[in-house]
């Protein structure tokens, strides 16, 4: 009886370490979190972003078509805030989006999210700037907020409290 009892606690001990090094292998096609592929960046990218954002730390990049345009947009912590920035593979920034405290979100827009989504939990507050002809302006606030029914939302709102877009992509 304890010879079987013993073959049945190796038995799970065996299964457990090879469990353990399974599960600790990354999955076919996974990035090493240290390994970000920067240096796909083109360096005009990299120039501009670090031109706005000299202590930017890269946390996740991608690549995308918008129409005919290439646009890299990276998510960055830059000093402890989080920011977002589009920019196109010449080196110009379209847009750059900087994190908020709901404290700071203007009057317009907070009525703005809390008619159309009353009692929503808001999650995240990203502050938009557009950049045109090298000019920046505030072009508005993309707001990610949980609704009463639990349903996660992502709204674009302009500064004076027109929603401009929500999650569903309708745009108004």
């Amino acid at each position: 009886m304890i010879t079987s009892w013993l073959k049945w606690l190796a038995g799970g001990l065996l299964t457990a370490v090879v469990a353990g090094l399974l599960l600790a292998q990354p999955a076919a096609g996974a990035q090493d979190k240290d390994k970000l592929g920067l240096d796909k960046i083109p360096k005009k990218v990299m120039n501009a972003l670090k031109a706005k954002f000299p202590k930017a730390k890269i946390q996740k990049w991608t690549q995308e078509k918008e129409g005919d345009a290439v646009l890299y947009d990276i998510e960055l912590t830059q000093e402890g805030r989080k920011f977002e920035a589009d920019i196109r593979e010449d080196g110009t920034i379209h847009n750059w989006e900087k994190e908020i405290a709901a404290k700071d979100l203007p009057k317009a827009v907070r009525r703005a999210v809390d008619k159309k989504y009353p009692k929503a939990t808001l999650k995240e507050i990203m502050q938009i700037t557009a950049v045109k002809d090298g000019k920046e302006a505030l072009e508005g606030y993309e707001v990610v907020l949980e609704t009463a029914d639990k349903k996660g939302v992502e709204v674009t709102v302009a500064p004076d409290g027109k929603i401009l877009e929500d999650s569903s992509g309708e745009k108004k």
